[in-house]
């Protein structure tokens, strides 16, 4: 692989997976949390997640809807590990010139979310910058001591499940871009907030916690982030097409010419997606999941990784999701 084709996998595969050594904590670095034992009732689970300017939201989006997103996708991550949040790390990288005015709207923006999902503000770290704006946040939850759960868990003949729509925020980012999709004057702020402000389930994480054997959150698009947990579990994972939840909206924008291949591998979904046995999924979808697909084992004409069908047969995916080249 040459330099300019490495991607955010390949770097942390052949990087930093060789310094997290054995540590049980870091979990070989294939789960988007790190869980350390806290005390004789939880176990910490721990995200950090970090956005950019220019790459991860626009440049002149406002920054209380910037702070937002931002505690929204690192809450993501921790909520599908079955964790209850409880406070937060905060890194800014002003660029120059930022006025006091433009922070106290990112800080705005900030207390409206830890108020809504009750968290605290436990520390960190601001600086300055010549470049865009950075900004880091690490987010702290809990979980009953060793109940924290992992991508991994899945097996053959459970089914694959998902929170909610899919598609939202791609269709969000398309509108942003000013792409025609036919929708609504209301459909389209619909799905530009879905951009800017992901749906987020706190409530929904002793359900995940308590019926799932594999969970995680997603955000690369949903058939690259099943192809995560596919890989991780060796096994192979079929998602029915024709099953994915979408919102009217996304069926509009389907009707007016929009691929539904797209919507599954878009990313800045920040669902849930977890796998569970029969009595699991069940419970699952009495708590508002979708059923989307199965797992299974491999054989020669089953490899591990996701696949998307429909009405019987295989499509063929040039791309699964969205992932960072470095």
């Amino acid at each position: 692989m040459s330099e300019h084709q490495h991607d955010e996998f390949s770097i942390i595969d052949q990087l930093f997976k060789p310094l997290a050594g054995l540590a049980k904590e870091a979990r070989g670095l294939i789960d988007d949390v790190a869980v350390i034992a806290a005390d004789s009732h939880h176990d910490l689970v721990i995200s950090t997640d970090a956005m950019v300017a220019g790459i991860h939201f626009f440049e002149n989006d406002p920054l209380d809807l910037v702070a937002r997103k931002l505690m929204r996708v690192n809450l993501s991550d921790i909520i599908a590990k079955g964790a209850i949040p409880y406070g937060y790390t905060l890194v800014t990288a002003w660029p120059r010139g930022t006025t006091y005015s433009e922070k106290q709207d990112f800080v705005r923006g900030l207390k409206i979310e830890q108020d809504r999902f009750g968290l605290d503000l436990f520390g960190g770290d601001t600086v300055s910058t010549y470049g865009p704006l950075h900004v880091s946040m690490t987010i702290f939850g809990r979980v009953p001591p060793g109940r924290a759960l992992s991508r991994l868990g899945a097996r053959p003949g459970d089914k694959l499940l998902v929170s909610g729509y899919i598609g939202q925020g791609y269709l969000g980012l398309k509108a942003l871009q000013g792409e025609f999709l036919g929708v609504t004057h209301a459909d389209e702020n619909d799905i530009i907030s879905a951009y800017h402000l992901p749906e987020i389930r706190p409530d929904l994480a002793v359900c995940v916690r308590d019926h799932a054997r594999a969970s995680m959150d997603i955000s690369d698009g949903l058939l690259a982030d099943a192809d995560h947990m596919a890989r991780a579990n060796k096994i192979m994972i079929r998602i029915d097409l024709n099953k994915v939840p979408t919102s009217l909206a996304a069926r509009t924008a389907m009707g007016a010419g929009l691929s539904p291949v797209e919507l599954v591998t878009g990313g800045d979904d920040y669902q849930i997606l977890c796998a569970a046995d029969d009595a699991g999924a069940r419970a699952l979808v009495m708590s508002g999941f979708y059923e989307i697909g199965t797992c299974l084992g491999l054989s020669d004409d089953t490899p591990a990784g996701a696949e998307l069908w429909a009405d019987g047969r295989r499509i063929d995916v040039a791309t699964k999701g969205y992932s960072h080249p470095l």
